[in-house]
């Protein structure tokens, strides 16, 4: 009876650290794949901000279409000169996930 009790825990106790290890890891691929949705988005209107992809539409415009295919939405972006800031989000498990990225050609050129 005490091994039946001992087993029960040790089931119980393994279950709710997988369950646990799961949800960790859900939530840092969502921060990863929300991190590069900002990365593609920044230099997609950084991109069409220099001409460097030929588009009838504002960078920004371009940016929300790029988060949007990343699964993402874009919440800020803006365009200085030929830099691109973005900021998007995606959720997992009722949370929000936040990342910004800033694209352009380097400092001082």
């Amino acid at each position: 009876m005490a091994g039946t009790a001992f087993a029960t825990g040790v089931l119980a106790v393994t279950a709710t650290l997988a369950l646990g290890l799961a949800a960790v890891g859900g939530a840092s691929v969502t921060a990863q794949r929300t991190a590069a949705a900002a990365d593609a988005a920044a230099l997609a209107a950084a991109d069409t901000a220099s001409g460097a992809v030929p588009s009838a539409d504002d960078p920004c415009v371009v940016a929300e279409r790029v988060a949007a295919a990343a699964g993402a939405s874009l919440t800020e972006c803006s365009v200085d000169g030929l830099v691109a800031t973005v900021q998007v989000r995606a959720a997992y498990a009722g949370l929000a996930a936040v990342s910004r990225a800033r694209a352009g050609p380097p400092d001082g050129t």
